[in-house]
């Protein structure tokens, strides 16, 4: 029995023994290189973040690095190689099932856009190019015309998940450069992708004669038709019914999970039964499977996150340690003569193609130049085809390896590209004041209110009612969640299409989003006469939320940003420690942001109800003037306040004492007289039109204090206490010092300003709530640009 169930003289359990034993025993080389390839790769990855390379960059060069060192690669017997090589293809499949399913063939059947026009110029030039160079430079060792034409098609691809991530992650996703970039080379990357798909069937037929080749072509040929079209036909039915049995916001049910998994592997698995190639089988089926549903949108997002934290670090190690960098034919000039050429190849053939085609559209040549740089990135299967191309042996290691280094100095210029394009629009960006001050009344006023949570939901209806104005032209307003993004969000995003590419699952966030929105849409439905409500969500780290709001903001035009306060208020009355992401939030935002940014720090404002049109005066409110720009900003905004019923508003400017110390306030401003003056002078301007339009009409009452110095100041806003429930005050912005002056010095929250600091600090008790709010720091070259910006 012993004897039949073996073969030489060894088991098949014996063998799996003996595989085991040696595995365990030379298991260093495997342990160290595969540990190193995850911790390196994201180290990589994290040192190369501020240069905002996409993670293949960093990936590539720790690859070629960790698969080519001896001891590590001694450690990689021949069972192994093989299981390291099933496990890369397995992952290819996955890669290329999603790459697909992120596609829409039918676009090829429309009139063909700007974009296709683009992408079909930049690689027909490439291929061209390619096919008329490649075959007398010796890339080949065998089948050379197969080989050339291949060649040609990968040179003549874009990699449009490498070039989509760079171009949204620098923020240009909404540009029009940016839209035509992205566009063009996902329509690049599919039509190459399907051109290699067909030609497949006629190039890995196999067959001791023509007639077996043929035969075998016409069964490939045959299954993968049957599995297109069962994918475009039946697949939609199928997964119609899943989704409609589990609708977003529900738990999905285990078994249609599973249904729906087994179901992917079975259209995949039909041409690969005829000798078709698995992982071009797995893009044909997800190219004609529906990409819209929750099922579809789960299997990308878990995918993709499964490829980038476990696939991708095996992937480049593999490839690493097939390109055998130990054997590449340095010493020979041919060598790098044919690596100059496949950079020449993929770049130039771009370029050209995008620039005749730019000259055809009407576009600038530099952003022509631009998009053919940014198309001739390529992604991880043209790395996979270069790397089994060796393996296979239609071409040697050296020629795998020069293609690999190859595809990574495409990828590395890609950022630099995007932010020479980013360079050359803020040069042409018009300079906006987005400021309360200079709004035009007939304008709507946009706000942008973001809140923490569910507890800043009344402080946000009291701030909404009081700064809505007339009905005409009304308000517009941003009610946005700021969500720090946090691993156990993270794991809950699912991805769509387009843009805003991810929603939250998260049961807590959408309990609380969904209560927010509930009781906002109440109010707005109730007393809404002139607001116009919109929902938004900034979900970022806490390092990454102020450029995010920022770049909201920008996108909206918004005049103002209101912020809570970082701190929250305790039963007694006192407020807490606070929450440091958010601080850190509002301080970025208050030096970066491009419109004017208020903080209302909430000591009682929310607990206010029913402030009502309807009802007289009944809430009071104070706004301090003192001087400068912010204070002219809290002033406009108090102007917008001052117009509802039941409001009771008070303007106190504070002035300074000209009796005392004439000589020491001289002395202060000694070196800055002229801009002191011409500061003065704007803000008697402002106070004067307010009080002309406001005081004078009895729609404000008025008080002015002298004051000598900041200790006067001080003992001033104590005298305040429990006479308004709200103040209004500038960040700090101002050209009175001296009413200010060494207050910073005790100061628990710089980023409020002097006054804001003292009105919110731990001995102003009284519920008191305040707004402190800093105009924005106009320049005449802006340092932000709006997304949506146009330089095409």
């Amino acid at each position: 029995m012993s004897h039949n169930s073996s073969k030489n003289g060894t088991s098949p359990a014996q063998k799996c023994k003996d595989f085991v034993g040696v595995t365990f025993a030379d298991g260093s080389g495997k342990i160290v290189g595969l540990l190193l390839a995850y911790v390196l790769t994201n180290l990589a990855h994290h040192l190369l973040k501020p240069m905002h390379q996409p993670r293949i960059t960093s990936d590539i060069v720790i690859g070629l690095f960790l698969g080519n060192i001896q001891p590590i690669r001694n450690g990689f017997e021949l069972e192994m190689i093989q299981t390291l090589n099933y496990i890369v293809e397995f992952g290819m499949i996955c890669y290329m099932f999603v790459l697909g399913l992120e596609m829409d063939p039918y676009v090829i059947f429309k009139p063909p856009t700007r974009d296709a026009i683009v992408a079909y110029g930049g690689m027909l030039s490439t291929f061209i190019l390619g096919c008329s160079l490649t075959p007398f430079l010796h890339y080949s060792t065998h089948r050379k015309i197969v080989v050339a034409i291949t060649l040609s098609f990968t040179l003549a691809g874009s990699g449009s998940h490498i070039l989509t991530r760079v171009i949204t992650n620098l923020k240009i996703g909404k540009s029009d450069i940016g839209k035509l970039g992205m566009a063009a080379g996902i329509h690049s990357d599919m039509i190459t992708m399907l051109i290699i798909c067909i030609g497949a069937v006629f190039v890995l037929p196999q067959g001791n004669n023509t007639q077996e080749q043929i035969q075998s072509a016409i069964q490939m040929s045959g299954s993968l038709i049957f599995q297109s079209v069962f994918a475009a036909k039946v697949s939609p039915v199928f997964m119609n019914w899943i989704n409609n049995e589990n609708p977003e916001g529900k738990a999905m049910k285990g078994t249609h999970l599973v249904l729906s998994l087994a179901f992917m592997v079975a259209v995949c698995s039909c041409s690969p039964f005829y000798g078709y190639s698995p992982i071009l089988s797995a893009f044909m089926a997800g190219i004609f499977f529906p990409s819209e549903g929750r099922m579809s949108k789960w299997t990308v997002g878990k995918v993709n996150y499964l490829l980038s934290t476990l696939y991708y670090p095996i992937f480049f190690f593999w490839m690493g340690f097939h390109a055998k960098l130990f054997t590449f034919e340095a010493d020979t000039l041919g060598t790098w003569g044919r690596f100059f050429f496949l950079i020449v190849i993929s770049t130039a053939g771009k370029v050209v193609g995008t620039v005749i085609c730019g000259l055809m559209l009407g576009f600038h040549w530099p952003e022509s130049v631009s998009l053919g740089l940014l198309l001739s990135a390529k992604g991880h299967f043209y790395i996979f085809l270069a790397i089994m191309g060796a393996v296979h042996n239609y071409i040697t290691h050296t020629t795998a390896a020069s293609l690999v280094i190859m595809i990574f100095f495409t990828i590395v210029h890609t950022p630099f590209v995007v932010q020479n394009i980013i360079e050359r629009a803020r040069k042409h960006a018009p300079s906006k004041r987005m400021a309360l001050q200079w709004l035009d009344p007939s304008n709507q006023l946009q706000i942008l209110l973001c809140l923490h949570g569910s507890q800043n939901i009344t402080s946000t209806l009291n701030f909404l009612e009081i700064s809505r104005g007339t009905a005409n032209p009304g308000v517009v307003v941003y009610v946005t969640d700021m969500i720090e993004l946090t691993d156990q969000i993270a794991a809950t995003l699912v991805q769509n299409e387009g843009i805003d590419t991810v929603t939250v699952t998260d049961k807590a966030v959408m309990e609380m989003r969904e209560e927010i929105t509930t009781a906002v849409q109440s109010y707005v439905d109730e007393n809404g006469g002139g607001i116009t409500l919109k929902r938004m969500l900034a979900l970022s780290t806490f390092s990454g939320m102020p450029q995010d709001i920022c770049i909201l903001a920008e996108d909206l035009m918004v005049s103002l940003i209101i912020l809570p306060f970082h701190k929250r208020q305790l039963e007694d009355g006192t407020l807490d420690e606070g929450h440091p992401g958010f601080r850190y939030v509002n301080r970025k935002l208050l030096r970066n942001a491009t419109c004017s940014v208020g903080i209302l720090v909430d000591r009682g404002f929310g607990s206010i109800e029913n402030i009502s049109r309807s009802q007289a005066a009944s809430l009071n409110v104070a706004v301090i003037f003192i001087g400068g720009k912010d204070d002219r900003e809290a002033l406009a905004y108090a102007s917008r306040v001052a117009r509802h019923p039941a409001v009771k508003l008070t303007v106190i400017r504070f002035l300074l004492d000209n009796s005392e110390n004439p000589q020491r306030r001289a002395a202060t401003y000694k070196d800055n007289t002229a801009e002191l003056e011409e500061e003065m002078k704007i803000d008697d301007e402002c106070f004067a039109e307010f009080y002309e339009r406001q005081v004078a009409e009895g729609h404000v009452a008025y008080a002015e204090k002298h004051l000598a110095n900041s200790s006067e100041t001080f003992a001033t806003l104590r005298s305040l206490e429990g006479q308004y429930a709200l103040i209004i005050v500038g960040r700090g912005e101002r050209a009175n010092s001296i009413l200010t002056v060494g207050m910073n010095d005790w100061q628990q929250c710089p980023e409020l300003g002097p006054i804001g600091d003292v009105l919110s600090g731990s001995d102003f008790l009284v519920r008191t709530s305040v707004l402190i709010i800093k105009q924005h720091d106009f320049k005449g070259e802006l340092d932000g640009l709006d997304e949506d910006f146009s330089v095409m």
